[in-house]
């Protein structure tokens, strides 16, 4: 096990258990497709060899881990949040920002995990949902950044961030070895998908950006490196048995002495394909559908053409939502909807960039996109447009029969909020909207950021936002939303529970919690539906 101080020789020595699958997906873009389809059916592989028991250890005290599959028609518990730093769970890093200045404050998804290890099993979640930032490749754990500072020359690189494949498998480990967690992840299903900080602050938030870092010696190998990782911490656990054994490139890197070879082409075409995801995945839960959209790597960047998601990419998010389900979950790392305030200052934004009031103020727009980070939905105006086309569309039923509740679940913004979406007249409308936010896990902002936060999340800021939004021409949007309670700046876990014709939201938070004794208090109770 690690010591408490976790440091660089501890993580060396830590082995990760198993992630639990769920089963019933359909999975975006090329991450393996191949010719083993249907082969198992008729020529069972062979047995593997035994080998030792790595989990649970020899003499822990951990529960077993059992796996409880979801099947249709079940009650559904969903866990989900985003953003989560490793530093020891001890102090000076489990105390509040305000106490001091490296505190992270408690870990939301250990206190979870903690309470999941002694009560009913039928009370833990069906499955968890980590929305971004699993890892932050630039805000780096002490141990993590004496490994990073360890480093030899390498074209210049940052040593106090991540480069190099070994260096983001010791900070995955590091991140998910602490015992309760691990235990966590073996036993409930989990699904990921990554944001920026897997590979750096504000990746992909314009081409000025990229281009920036594409000048960079070193970055070509960050990012290539990272997603390998991604590829073996996060994304393989979202692929179902059967898309596994379909996949060729996964059967390719368990044949290979050194998988690298095998995985490096592959991670390197993703980090210069343009446009086009082969992130985003779709996962049957019960009775309702839950689809994860990749709204970071798949991103076009050009001016007066900037798109989350490309076309191809909005077809198959499309078709996946047509159906028959209670409940549909549309899973985004970046918020589809924030704080009115916030919205239309990234709506202006955008537009200045692009022009709107001439080339200097475009320069100033790009400066100020990147200082406050405006880089969500409300930064492409189209692919905002056409999303609340779609929700109209599935809300109206003109996808199939409409679902009792539409959920937006997102992270990234450190903060909790639930908003209630709402449709013009006329639209049809027979489903309830709403977008809930779950941010950080372990990840507490200062004091000064939270006043800014809401500052930005106020009225003044949104009547002010609004003014600016429409002397560049922002047309207003096309649907309305008002957030149902004040935004929380805690570290916070969501509990979303859905079952036949009702959908029930829990926001829990560990502030004030002891970080010997890690416990979730409730913040918000909502029914959605």
């Amino acid at each position: 096990k690690a010591s408490r101080t976790s440091s660089p020789a501890a993580i060396g020595r830590i082995e990760l258990g198993g992630r639990s699958e769920l089963g019933s997906g359909h999975r975006r873009g090329a991450g393996g497709g191949g010719g083993a389809a249907g082969r198992a059916a008729h020529h069972p592989p062979p047995a593997p060899p035994a080998r030792p028991r790595r989990w649970p250890e020899s003499g822990s005290e951990l529960p077993p881990s059992s796996i409880r599959p979801i099947a249709a028609g079940d009650e559904v518990r969903l866990a989900f949040g985003s953003c989560r730093t490793s530093p020891p769970h001890e102090p000076p890093h489990a105390l509040s920002r305000a106490e001091h200045p490296s505190g992270q404050g408690v870990d939301a998804l250990r206190a979870l995990a903690l309470r999941a290890l002694s009560e009913d099993p039928r009370n833990r979640p069906d499955a968890l949902l980590m929305l971004g930032d699993q890892v932050y490749a630039d805000d780096l754990s002490p141990a993590m950044r004496e490994v990073a500072g360890s480093r030899g020359d390498a074209d210049g690189a940052p040593k106090d961030e991540l480069l190099t494949f070994p260096e983001y498998a010791l900070a995955y480990r590091e991140a998910w070895s602490e015992p309760a967690v691990r235990w966590l992840l073996s036993t409930v299903p989990t699904l990921m998908i990554f944001d920026d900080h897997e590979i750096h602050a504000e990746w992909k938030i314009s081409q000025e950006w990229l281009d920036e870092k594409w000048r960079e010696p070193w970055y070509e190998r960050r990012l290539t490196d990272g997603l390998m990782a991604y590829w073996v911490y996060q994304h393989v656990g979202n692929l179902t048995p059967d898309e596994l054994d379909e996949s060729d490139l996964f059967a390719r890197v368990l044949a290979a002495g050194d998988a690298a070879r095998v995985l490096r082409p592959y991670a390197r075409e993703a980090a210069f394909q343009g446009g086009a995801s082969r992130w985003s995945f779709c996962r049957d839960l019960g009775s309702s559908r839950l689809i994860v959209i990749d709204s970071r790597a798949g991103r076009e960047l050009a001016r007066g053409g900037r798109r989350m998601i490309d076309e191809g990419e909005w077809k198959w998010i499309e078709r996946h939502a047509e159906g028959d389900f209670d409940h549909l979950l549309l899973a985004s790392s970046v918020p589809f909807l924030l704080g009115p305030g916030l919205h239309h200052l990234e709506a202006w934004n955008e537009a200045v960039c692009d022009g709107a009031w001439g080339a200097r103020a475009a320069r100033l727009g790009e400066r100020l996109r990147r200082a406050a980070v405006l880089d969500h939905w409300a930064s492409f105006q189209e692919s905002f447009r056409r999303l609340a086309q779609l929700l109209t569309a599935i809300a109206a039923g003109r996808l199939g029969n409409p679902p009792v509740s539409i959920v937006l679940l997102s992270g990234d913004v450190h903060h909790s909020y639930l908003a209630e979406v709402g449709f013009p007249r006329g639209a049809g409308v027979r489903s309830a909207v709403w977008q809930a936010v779950c941010s950080p896990y372990r990840k507490e902002l200062a004091s000064k950021e939270k006043l800014t936060m809401r500052v930005a999340n106020s009225r003044i800021a949104g009547a002010v936002g609004h003014a600016l939004a429409r002397l560049t021409g922002v047309a207003d949007p096309p649907l309305a939303w008002r957030l149902a309670v004040e935004p929380s700046y805690d570290n916070h876990v969501a509990i979303l529970e859905l079952a036949a014709g009702r959908a029930e939201l829990r926001v829990e938070t560990t502030a004030g919690s002891d970080w010997r004794r890690p416990i979730l208090r409730t913040e918000l109770e909502r029914t959605l539906a």
